[in-house]
């Protein structure tokens, strides 16, 4: 061939520059400090057949090896006898390992000698992850690996024999695959290379069987943690990252680790045999290192009491005097509290202390003395609050060493609508104007300064009979109907969970979603973290239409089962954009983010949310399929007509036809979750929303129930850093950027949401106000063709919001 006259060529140039140096008076002196360039024998297959190796390795394709082994049963391999074709001289350079790490050293074709191996494997990628991220152990990828010819193996272990001798350095532990130093990027020599065949001819490593059961008795009773398997990893040669996460990197690494020690299990998942194996090669080639992992092995078998984060009983929930002291003497035992002028009180519950200095706003409080032991005392603030900020100070605790514990609960909500029936009437005035007009109903809840200031139904619940018939007698609105509250889910349960459970330190947002949800990995989902999910920078499309056949991504993405929904939102749903990238508004986040406090809280999230945040808030119409929980139909504003079949535009499997009423109409949450998701499903009362915001207003907590701490409503409600309008989850004012929805008065740091349904939410605390706005703006007709139609409801200024918002600013302020 060509390219044997080539080499030829190239060596007897260099001989004849040698022979030119030889004149030089140059004696030989051999220093003991050095060492031998060769360090790492790396294994690979070809993927392509003898002769398009050829032409990659040597002729064109910018790639090349030491050496290269054909197979016997290659129709392109010419001669009639296997032969190793020498490529690069093992004292140069070939350009064989890439982008490489192993044992602490990277880009090793300086330090490595490649072998190729003609071995052809069949790799394909799954047509609905086309756009996935292509790695090389993706769940979207299958690969099918020949077995190796054995005359080939014959001359292999023969070839690395040789080079073990002439490269003193390789240690069994630096015979390695592609795979093992660039795991993410290669996955030769694959699974049915026969490592353990080498081992047994001296070449590389391998772990003694007595040693792998030891240690995987040991793993079953009580496994690593993936931290300390990734440390394993590294101290035995690859590249990976301790994380203590299972993210790409490291599903690649196992894999290659599998592919090497493991290949009848190659699953990327550090299983306890996995675990067993890896130590056991620690053991064997590496054990003066491995008495720390050992060490470390123990320390995580020590249970460790879990800390208890307990939520106050009130906004000011503390012991005096208080234990955690500062040296500035005039910061101690004192606290702020918010109050409404003329209102709240104070909670004494004494354990050993006979007097004490109680002091609101400056002044002492009159309250009864001697205190008697394990005594409580309770007193009425109003008259020493003011509105907003109060200040609470105690002194002179004793005697001294004595203690005790004082409360203040968070305010609570006053109605005094029938005192401002003449302040709301252009308010309205327009919603009616609305309602006689076609409109078809709402409840309106107005919050200032802990007051409820109006409370008021319009128009109907119910106008339309199954079959879309009117119905002789409407069903009328009143202030106890139940809404639909559509995306506000969003907010007021999934929101509130996960904001209640970082208040614990049982949620971090700045963690991997896949920290809290192992399944979530592969295609990129590594990467994402929680925080991606709420800011919707995750690069998830605006919905999976998973409850038809006829969705985006295909009927392999069809499910009106929870389960198989859930898997498919966990391995399957594919990104439409890289991550923060692009902001989509995406009811897929808050899919996962509900699944994400079902994990956390080892229950369903109607369950988690309306035992643990509603109940104890003394809220009974706040819930999830409220028509298996005892409610009935007649309790709730109906949504669409004829179900959810858009006015009989819309056909698909188990579609409804029927009005909507009490039965969350978001199709997604219904068929696809059964009722209960992170980004739909909630029903609630004007009434008993306004507590929920209140409760925000108060930063935090209701009466005597903290839910959120203030720390973390401050991290979910500030403003993102990309786009102002988002916080974590919630939408904001921003400066008027979202007059449609908060209106032209909201402060900056107002927020809130919408639901589909024709709900929605406005908390300003600059002025201590909240707007509750709930509709039922979609049942009406439907106006349009098959593919451009519209909710007649959604014409109407009430069913748009921010008219009826900026109604109710104007009323607040300019009075």
């Amino acid at each position: 061939m060509q390219w044997h006259w080539k080499r030829i060529l190239v060596h007897v140039g260099l001989g004849t520059s040698l022979l030119s140096c030889s004149l030089l008076p140059i004696e030989k002196m051999q220093s003991h400090n050095y060492s031998h360039r060769v360090k790492f024998l790396v294994m690979h297959f070809t993927a392509i057949d003898y002769e398009k190796s050829v032409t990659a390795l040597v002729d064109e394709g910018g790639l090349s090896s030491h050496y290269l082994i054909p197979e016997r049963f290659d129709t392109s391999y010419p001669e009639d006898k296997l032969k190793i074709l020498q490529l690069v001289d093992e004292d140069e350079r070939a350009w064989h390992a890439g982008n490489s790490f192993w044992q602490g050293r990277e880009e090793l074709n300086d330090q490595s000698i490649g072998i190729e191996i003609v071995n052809v494997p069949s790799c394909q990628r799954a047509k609905s992850t086309s756009n996935a991220p292509k790695t090389e152990h993706g769940v979207n990828r299958l690969c099918l690996f020949p077995d190796y010819d054995p005359k080939q193996i014959e001359l292999l272990i023969e070839l690395s024999k040789q080079i073990l001798e002439r490269n003193p350095d390789i240690s069994p532990t630096g015979v390695v695959g592609h795979s093992d130093i660039a795991p993410s990027r290669k996955n030769d020599p694959g699974p049915r290379f026969p490592w353990y065949q080498l081992y047994k001819a001296g070449i590389g490593a391998w772990y003694d069987n007595d040693t792998i059961n030891h240690y995987w008795q040991m793993f079953n009773d009580a496994p690593p943690s993936l931290a300390l398997v990734q440390r394993a990893l590294r101290v035995y040669g690859y590249g990976v990252t301790e994380t203590g996460q299972l993210d790409q990197s490291t599903l690649d690494t196992m894999s290659a680790f599998q592919m090497h020690f493991l290949p009848w299990t190659v699953t990327g998942q550090p299983d306890s045999k996995t675990a067993a194996a890896l130590f056991a090669l620690v053991d064997k080639y590496f054990p003066n290192k491995l008495q720390r992992l050992m060490t470390a092995y123990k320390k995580e078998q020590i249970v460790k009491p879990v800390a208890v984060v307990n939520l106050n009983h009130g906004q000011i929930d503390t012991v005096f005097p208080e234990v955690n002291r500062s040296t500035r003497q005039l910061v101690n035992d004192r606290a702020v509290f918010k109050a409404y002028q003329g209102k709240g009180e104070i909670i004494i519950d004494n354990v050993d202390a006979e007097t004490a200095d109680v002091f609101v706003n400056g002044q002492k409080l009159n309250i009864t003395q001697p205190f008697k032991p394990y005594q409580r005392y309770q007193y009425s603030l109003s008259r020493r609050t003011r509105n907003k900020e109060n200040t609470l100070r105690v002194e002179n605790i004793l005697p001294e060493g004595a203690s005790l514990n004082i409360r203040i609960p968070y305010p609570t909500l006053i109605d005094v609508t029938a005192k401002n029936t003449k302040r709301f009437l252009a308010v309205d005035e327009l919603i009616n104007k609305d309602i006689q007009q076609g409109f078809p109903g709402a409840v309106l809840m107005v919050i200032k300064d802990g007051q409820i200031l109006k409370h008021s139904a319009y128009g109907v619940a119910r106008q339309y009979a199954d079959g879309g018939e009117s119905l002789a007698q409407p069903v009328p609105m009143t202030t106890d109907t139940i809404f639909d509250l559509a995306s506000n889910t969003k907010m007021f349960a999934t929101n509130l969970a996960l904001m209640k459970l970082m208040s614990e330190k049982k949620l971090d947002v700045t963690k991997p979603v896949g920290f809290y949800l192992p399944e979530y990995r592969g295609q990129g989902r590594e990467t994402r973290l929680v925080e991606d999910l709420l800011t919707h920078t995750a690069g998830y499309a605006p919905q999976v239409r998973f409850f038809t056949k006829d969705n985006n991504l295909g009927p392999n993405f069809y499910s009106q089962n929870t389960e198989r929904t859930k898997r498919l939102l966990l391995t399957k749903v594919p990104f439409a954009a890289s991550r923060n990238s692009k902001r989509m508004y995406s009811d897929t986040d808050y899919m996962l983010l509900g699944m994400l406090v079902e994990r956390i809280t080892g229950t369903s999230l109607d369950g988690y949310v309306e035992q643990q945040i509603y109940r104890p808030l003394g809220l009974t119409n706040t819930v999830f399929n409220p028509l298996q929980k005892g409610f009935s139909k007649q309790q709730f504003a109906a949504t669409e007509i004829h179900g959810t079949s858009r006015g009989k535009r819309v056909e698909h499997d188990n579609i409804r036809k029927y009005v909507l009423q009490g039965e969350v109409h978001d199709e997604k949450a219904f068929y696809s979750l059964g009722g209960v998701a992170g980004h739909a499903g909630l029903f609630s009362t004007a009434k008993e929303i306004g507590v929920l915001t209140q409760l925000l207003l108060n930063r935090g907590g209701y009466g005597e129930k903290q839910v959120v701490k203030q720390g973390v409503l401050d991290l979910f409600v500030k403003p993102d850093e990309g786009d102002g309008t988002f916080g974590l989850g919630w939408r904001r004012a921003s400066n008027g950027n979202l007059k449609w929805h908060f209106g032209p008065y909201a402060s900056p740091s107002a927020y809130g949401h919408t639901g589909w349904t024709g709900t929605v939410t406005v908390i300003d605390p600059q002025h201590d106000l909240a707007i509750i706005l709930l509709t039922n703006a979609r049942h009406t007709q439907i106006v349009g063709d098959d593919k451009h139609y519209e909710f007649e409801g959604k014409k109407f200024e009430t069913g748009k919001y921010g008219s009826v918002v900026s109604l109710v600013y104007e009323a607040v302020l300019n009075n």
